[in-house]
């Protein structure tokens, strides 16, 4: 931990960063750096070494799939680096790889860094041949050489360069070793574009594949960005988006390319995509062999290893999960957050001291009664708006990134979906559906994007209702936490209900939507402890996000109840609400919650605070309050992404289905609560 703090601190006064401190100078081209591998590699702690924490974050067109852009500067020589999603193979099977593939073909990188985990190598390899084979300028950068070392493994780049006559560095990104060396490799590869027929890898493929082989490239002439063999291959394995290249750039080859295809997959009764994953590996075994020598004599696991193993283990996985729920959501969100830091600026900062002088200056700007209340007074944008944002929901969201970048980088999240793959197959969920999850416990509306990393439509659809319907968002779950916390009963009570309204209504979707959960495979890295360089960057670039698109939501909410108290519209609604809320033995005032819970469902929350702390509402219908309220519907933004992923008639059947479910579910644990005569 003391070598990864020193790495932060010296990186930080080393003055590296990314294009605020690099710029082009006229007439300068930046060259391409495309960071490759798979998942859990250590791609961008590479990235974060290079470009330092500044960086420009943007989805890929036409997908949800994030790719991180920065620039550095070795020497004289300015690169441009690109961080990829992770992926296994060019042939893609998901939308990530799909994308980091379409980014080799798109960006015609000067340099592709292959990342790869040092002690993992026979598994890396496969796609190093893959690149090569592709004819591009590949670095192989045998990273995370720290925790091989410690695992016994040492492994030989001069082998490796001669096997495979590629630049090959070892680098430990986490404490800085082998990036200076790294930084001189890459600042003197030539940027020359890829041959047009690369050195031949060592892979020999069996008949039928290697016999198609030259029949297919013989009549491929259009430019791919990759050697011709390469397409051939991704041909021979089914891969429909590059035969859709070939169909806009080969059009008159495709039919006798398509009849070569079928007469090779005929001769064998596997497919030709397993036949060639198979003599890649057969390859990359051997080059591993010559490259990697193990410590003779039994090593001893070390502390991380173990606890690595007990966090996937059925028994020993579940209290540990506990624990990283106790300290990570109720200590840190609940107590600290909702506790200490929201009181402070809500009831300090904004309620005593900021919202007095604003409403008193806008008051003598602005002596007109109707306009001065879009800025201040109960639902205004300075003292409502900007207060729930800032003040309430800004310290949540940013505990839970915290805690949320602390758990990815550790290596928690993988051994977390592994633990929870058996339960989840049982609501018609994968394991990987645990991402999507834990980030609704962030942001509802971004974890809905985030979906699309599912295999089949039916696992998307599952899990975009179980988030619009059971999962809180950050600030809901901060203030639910810091209502009640001081009641353990009643926050028992509380996680009771909606765990099993989850899995119950998991249990009932799984049942009745067609399908099959797709396969489930994923990259276990080791545990390790958090670099404190990725954890900042990742959270503050979280919290950028939500400042550029959640805090101007709650300022337009405002305007929208302004406009409603004006046209008589919010009155109607409140009316609407009203004999719902008084079913559920709730106060009247609890309609502006519900209410406002549909522009956001942490504004909703907020209100149930301002309430609680008015003296309106304790005990039982402040549980039954936040019982519904986490199950009510969908906020605009999640509905209208709803909306655009999933169709309009899934996310309107979606809603109707939760605002049933939230009234019913609160109103038959109001009723049981009162004759049990439970006291909260």
């Amino acid at each position: 931990m003391a070598a990864r703090a020193l790495a932060f601190v010296r990186t930080l006064l080393s003055g590296r960063r990314a294009c605020d401190t690099c710029p082009l100078q006229p007439g300068e081209v930046a060259r391409t750096v495309l960071l490759f591998g798979s998942p859990n590699v250590g791609k961008s702690m590479i990235f974060n070494q290079l470009t330092g924490s500044y960086a420009v974050v943007s989805n890929y067109p036409g997908t949800t799939v994030e790719v991180t852009r920065g620039h550095a500067r070795v020497g004289e020589l300015a690169l441009h680096v690109v961080d990829t999603p992770g992926a296994y193979s060019l042939l893609p099977l998901s939308e990530d790889e799909r994308v980091a593939r379409s980014l080799l073909l798109d960006e015609s990188p000067h340099t592709v860094l292959h990342v790869v985990d040092a002690k993992n190598l026979p598994r890396m390899l496969p796609l190093t041949l893959q690149l090569i084979e592709a004819g591009l300028p590949v670095v192989l950068d045998l990273n995370l050489i720290d925790e091989a070392q410690r695992a016994g493994v040492s492994v030989s780049a001069s082998a490796l360069q001669d096997r495979l006559h590629i630049p090959v560095v070892i680098t430990a990104a986490a404490t800085g070793f082998g990036l200076d060396r790294l930084r001189t490799l890459l600042a003197g590869a030539a940027p020359q574009p890829p041959p047009p027929r690369p050195p031949s890898p060592p892979v020999t493929y069996p008949e039928p594949v290697a016999s198609a082989l030259p029949q297919i490239v013989a009549r491929l002439t259009a430019d791919y960005h990759l050697s011709h063999q390469a397409v051939a291959l991704l041909l021979l394995a089914r891969d429909r988006d590059l035969r859709e290249r070939v169909r806009s750039r080969d059009p008159d080859a495709l039919p006798a390319i398509d009849d070569i295809v079928r007469a090779a997959q005929a001769r064998h009764s596997q497919p030709l995509a397993v036949l060639i994953a198979l003599a890649r590996q057969k390859a990359a075994d051997a080059i591993a062999g010559d490259a990697i020598t193990a410590q003779p004599g039994p090593l001893r696991r070390s502390a991380a290893e173990l606890l690595g193993d007990l966090t996937m283990h059925p028994l020993a996985g579940i209290p540990l999960l506990l624990a990283v729920l106790y300290l990570g959501l109720y200590l840190l969100v609940g107590k600290l957050a909702a506790g200490l830091l929201v009181d402070f600026l809500d009831q300090q900062l904004f309620v005593r001291h900021l919202n007095p002088p604003l409403t008193a200056l806008t008051s003598r700007l602005l002596p007109w009664p109707l306009l001065s209340a879009l800025f201040v007074g109960d639902y205004g944008i300075l003292t409502l708006g900007l207060r729930y944002a800032l003040a309430i929901v800004l310290p949540l969201v940013a505990a839970f990134f915290l805690v949320f970048a602390l758990l990815e980088d550790s290596g928690y999240l993988p051994r977390l979906a592994l633990l929870v793959d058996r339960l989840f197959k049982r609501i018609g969920l994968s394991g990987r559906a645990v991402i999507p999850i834990l980030l609704g416990l962030g942001c509802d509306t971004m974890a809905t994007l985030v979906t699309r990393i599912l295999p089949t439509r039916r696992e998307r659809v599952i899990a975009t209702f179980l988030l619009a319907l059971a999962i809180p968002c950050s600030a809901q779950l901060g203030v639910i936490l810091g209502l009640l916390s001081a009641h353990p009963l009643g926050l028992a009570i509380w996680a009771g209900v909606v765990l099993a309204v989850f899995l119950v209504s998991g249990l009932l979707a799984a049942r009745l939507l067609p399908g099959e959960t797709g396969r489930f495979y994923l990259e276990i890295p080791p545990l390790r402890l958090p670099s404190l360089r990725n954890v900042a960057v990742k959270t503050l670039a979280r919290l950028k996000w939500y400042a550029a698109e959640v805090i101007p939501l709650f300022l337009f909410a405002s305007v929208l109840l302004w406009v409603g108290q004006l046209t008589r519209l919010f009155q109607l609604s409140l009316l609407l609400l009203r004999p719902l809320v008084h079913a559920l033995g709730l106060p009247p005032g609890a309609a502006d919650a519900f209410l406002f819970g549909f522009f956001r469902r942490d504004y909703g929350a907020a209100r149930i605070f301002d309430l609680h702390a008015g003296d309106a509402i304790s005990g039982i219908p402040l549980l039954v309050a936040m019982v519904t309220i986490t199950l009510f519907i969908p906020c605009i933004a999640q509905f209208l992404v709803m909306q655009r992923e999933r169709g309009l008639r899934t996310a309107l059947a979606v809603s109707a289905i939760i605002l049933v479910t939230a009234f019913g579910v609160g109103y038959l644990l109001n009723h049981t609560l009162l004759r049990l005569q439970v006291a909260i």
